[in-house]
């Protein structure tokens, strides 16, 4: 399901059409806004309007009948090729991931290069993110860009182009893809999540700050039940500590880490929402607690601090939003 950046999109349409379309793509922007989607859904549009243009209606869709569609779900076109990170032991492919895409991975496209493209004039490589190669993957991968092989489109997937070579960026046309507005995200989470809540789909909503796809990390684990704690904390201050020492002992435990990591993700930002309805001295409260959360949040997933400790901190600085 296509939903939202709408303007990237059909910029990379009228490309299609135009019959001059560049070898490189840069398709850049926050994680979880559908780029790695719709470069999957671009390579085999691109595929089948050069193969078998006859069965395709306009829009992005392919038909599941087509063969296209059917070699690509299959792994088994051709002319397409998909870079991503691999798992770490490959007889156990739903754990965990390699660090990066390897020169390996890259250099195993050149046989392909070497060839024409077997079923049209075209063949697409999809990387799944560019930010993940190695260096030494990165220069291999640039010299094709450079000199790209007859026929080759190259959809780059990029979280963060900034920390690209230039000399890849400067290959590659850019489409900008945003976050969704609010709307857009609800309703993409309502058809993933059909048994949720709707309270439980406003606190995913706004979790996600425009990514579905963070929101759907987050799914499972009742955020609308700790927001009803974060808002108990700023409006009362917590004197006694009470909703303090049972969040930390709650999210403490080993167990509860995927709800301790995005109650640690969604603090500073829950913070942000109300410093945007003061001013004056409350203002200058909230902004301040709103740097050290971001701080804390930080620090904790990357020094690996207590994570009940973590928890009352957090919440202390929530609590000071709270009317004096």
């Amino acid at each position: 399901m296509l939903i939202g950046n709408e303007s990237a999109r059909d910029a990379l349409a009228a490309a299609m059409a135009s019959g001059a379309l560049h070898h490189a793509w840069l398709i850049a922007g926050p994680e979880g806004v559908g780029k790695g989607a719709f470069a999957r859904i671009a390579a085999a549009r691109m595929l089948a309007e050069a193969s078998e243009p006859q069965k395709l209606s306009p829009g992005w869709e392919v038909p599941e009948t087509s063969q296209t569609a059917h070699l690509i779900a299959a792994g088994a076109h051709p002319d397409y090729r998909e870079l991503v990170r691999l798992p770490k032991d490959a007889a156990k492919p739903d754990e965990a991931l390699a660090r990066s895409i390897t020169i390996a991975q890259v250099r195993s496209l050149q046989p392909l290069f070497a060839t024409k493209p077997s079923l049209s004039n075209r063949r697409v490589v999809v990387i799944d993110s560019i930010d993940d190669l190695e260096r030494g993957g990165a220069n291999a991968l640039l010299k094709n860009l450079e000199e790209p092989p007859a026929g080759t489109i190259f959809l780059l997937v990029s979280h963060a182009p900034g920390q690209l070579l230039p000399t890849i960026r400067s290959r590659c046309r850019l489409l900008r893809f945003e976050p969704l507005p609010s709307e857009q995200v609800s309703a993409i989470l309502r058809s993933e999540l059909t048994d949720a809540s709707a309270s439980e789909i406003e606190a995913l909503v706004r979790a996600g700050e425009g990514s579905p796809g963070r929101a759907l990390g987050f799914a499972g684990l009742d955020l609308a039940a700790l927001e009803g704690d974060m808002a108990a904390l700023a409006e009362t201050g917590d004197p006694s500590n009470t909703v303090r020492s049972r969040l930390a002992k709650l999210l403490g435990a080993k167990a509860a880490q995927p709800r301790y990591e995005a109650f640690l993700h969604r603090s500073p930002s829950f913070i942000a929402e109300r410093a945007r309805k003061r001013s004056g001295e409350g203002l200058r409260t909230a902004l301040d607690a709103y740097a050290e959360a971001r701080e804390l949040a930080g620090a904790a997933t990357g020094l690996s601090l207590d994570a009940g400790a973590t928890v009352f901190e957090m919440s202390g600085l929530i609590a000071r939003l709270a009317p004096r």
